[in-house]
């Protein structure tokens, strides 16, 4: 079934329970922005082999349009890769996984190599 596991009510449930925990959006709060949050995501998509249902640190909380902006570019064929476009107050880029962030190659923002704060773990 194409849309497994989320027309299920223990997906609702789950859905539901991360939202009631963390109710902003949680890409726009890396730039500083207070969104509230509509979706719910998996950090790691169930097509690369992520938990349908991970405990509530395996999801993220998003507003729709961050949502849409990291299916755009991780989950279809054509995709650039990068989820979420913006930096936080210290000029990073908020998505972990952005090439800029490859370890070692950035300062954290307390000056030493290879020593960011990583979100989402």
């Amino acid at each position: 079934m194409a849309d497994w596991p989320y027309n299920t009510a223990a997906w609702q449930r789950l859905r539901r329970a991360k939202l009631a925990v963390t109710p902003l959006c949680e890409p726009c709060e890396r730039r500083g922005d207070i969104v509230a949050a509509n979706a719910v995501d998996h950090r790691v998509s169930i097509a690369s082999g992520g938990d349908p249902f991970p405990p509530l640190n395996g999801l993220m909380a998003m507003c729709h349009a961050c949502h849409n902006t990291k299916t755009a570019a991780v989950d279809r064929a054509g995709g650039k890769g990068v989820r979420f476009k913006g930096c936080d107050v210290n000029g990073l880029p908020i998505d972990d996984a952005h090439p800029f962030l490859a370890e070692g190659d950035t300062p954290s923002k307390d000056g030493k190599e290879g020593d960011r704060d990583r979100w989402g773990t």
